[in-house]
């Protein structure tokens, strides 16, 4: 009962007598000794010692003579270590306990006591020793769970000094000179810490310390050390097409991340601009479907894994772009050919199969018309819908076996000439040859006579 008694009232005891280091004793070693002063003696459990304090309890004082209890003590940090010194005072008789509360953990302290009557002293008690207990320790086990996507767990076993109010977590990379305080978990009972928003495939160690109620902060644990989860391999060998109508195919060999979840294809209108998420798949193939002819596009394709991981991708930019237009037709001549206007050109592109022929006709400043003639597969045309005094203008198109439109030919005019010159010009024909008959041969008897051409029919 009297340990729990002074255990109870160890608390109140440090608030009730105050430190007096550093002042003097109103008596000293020539005050006289009087023996039938009572010497103080502790009760059977009159010490308890802890980490930063320790705890006295004697038997209660009788003697009305008795005014002051004096408390002697030695510690290594003592400038005589051996002697007994005077450092500190309890003011009543009534009091029967006493507190030391600068004292540090795992030191051996030696205390003893007198009682102090008018103008004499008691004998000093005999010299107690004790040694305050060590820093409190931390937890007994502790464990890090690794490869976690840019997170760290660390579970423990709950501190088993029920003292203990919370645990401080600390943290350090192999950078890092010192430790950092990350959080404070708020209960004893608790036994998991999760750290979030960490590298990728990055080491980090980890600590606790364990803090009790009345602010005493326990060695630190074992270290424990953690590798975040690394990014997904990049992509390798994209492919992509050049040649394409309408379209850009887009290939990668397949990747052999084992929690792959998906693909994520990018695209960009240059290799440093601005890259926009177009498709998310599973197939290592992908194609783009693009209404423009030699459209010119960049891609990235990543991987992405369960967690949600995205390998790196801005190193792997690659151009595709869709099939070019043909070469446009050149025309190297327009002429007047009677009362026709006949056009040639080059066939500049080998991809060109067929042509379109586009005539605008302008009689007038107002008086305007415009014609196509398709599916010319020759390089000449021959337009004999021609007026007179009429300005032509032509341009020629071609097209592929995707049926790509090629650019503009450069245009040519053709000026018609006036009615009188040009309406009764011939056309242009074949001329036929006629075949003259022979003169007709008359036979007789004696000769044959041949017309002559001054032959005088009226005579006959």
């Amino acid at each position: 009962m009297k340990l729990l008694n002074l255990s109870t009232l160890l608390t109140a005891s440090l608030l009730t007598f105050s430190a007096c280091s550093g002042v003097k004793p109103k008596v000293d070693e020539k005050t006289a000794v009087d023996d039938t002063l009572p010497v103080i003696t502790l009760t059977q459990n009159g010490i308890i010692s802890d980490m930063t304090s320790i705890a006295f309890e004697w038997s209660s004082i009788k003697d009305p003579r008795v005014k002051e209890i004096y408390v002697y003590r030695t510690s290594p940090k003592s400038e005589n270590n051996k002697e007994m010194q005077y450092y500190e005072s309890v003011d009543s008789r009534f009091k029967t306990h006493y507190v030391d509360d600068d004292v540090t953990p795992d030191t051996i302290y030696s205390y003893s006591f007198r009682v102090l009557a008018e103008d004499t002293q008691g004998r000093l008690s005999q010299v107690y020793k004790i040694n305050t207990k060590p820093v409190l320790q931390s937890v007994a086990w502790i464990h890090s769970i690794t490869g976690l996507p840019r997170s760290a767990k660390i579970i423990w076993r709950p501190h088993s000094n029920q003292r203990v109010q919370k645990y401080i977590v600390e943290r350090k990379t192999l950078e890092d000179t010192e430790w950092e305080t990350l959080e404070t978990i708020n209960d004893r009972l608790s036994a998991e810490f999760l750290d979030t928003d960490l590298k990728d495939n990055y080491v980090y160690m980890y600590r606790l310390r364990a803090k009790t109620y009345d602010g005493i902060i326990s060695t630190p644990s074992q270290i424990v050390k953690v590798v975040t989860k690394p990014l997904p391999k990049t992509v390798t060998n994209i492919r992509v097409s050049t040649n394409l109508p309408k379209q850009i195919q887009i290939d990668w060999d397949a990747t052999t991340q084992k929690d792959f979840s998906r693909y994520y294809v990018y695209r960009s209108a240059s290799i440093d601009g601005n890259y926009e998420l177009i498709a998310k798949l599973h197939n290592n193939t992908f194609t783009d479907k693009i209404d423009e002819d030699g459209a010119r596009y960049f891609y990235r394709v990543s991987v992405v894994d369960k967690d949600g991981l995205e390998s790196e991708n801005e190193k792997n930019s690659i151009m595709g772009m869709t099939l070019a237009k043909p070469a446009a037709p050149a025309i190297f001549k327009a002429e007047i050919v009677g009362s026709a206007i006949e056009l040639n050109w080059s066939k500049v592109d080998p991809r060109s199969r067929s042509y379109i022929i586009v005539k605008e006709t302008q009689k007038g400043w107002l008086d305007t018309k415009r014609d196509e003639f398709r599916d010319i597969t020759g390089t000449k045309y021959s337009d004999n819908v021609v007026d007179a005094d009429t300005t032509y203008t032509y341009r020629v198109y071609s097209l592929d076996e995707n049926k790509i439109l090629s650019e503009s030919s450069e245009p040519v005019v053709v000026v018609t000439p006036e009615s009188t010159q040009f309406i009764e010009a011939p056309k242009a024909q074949k001329v036929q040859e006629q075949t003259v008959k022979k003169p007709v041969e008359v036979k007789t008897d004696e000769k044959v006579i041949a017309p002559a051409e001054d032959l005088d029919m009226n005579e006959l």
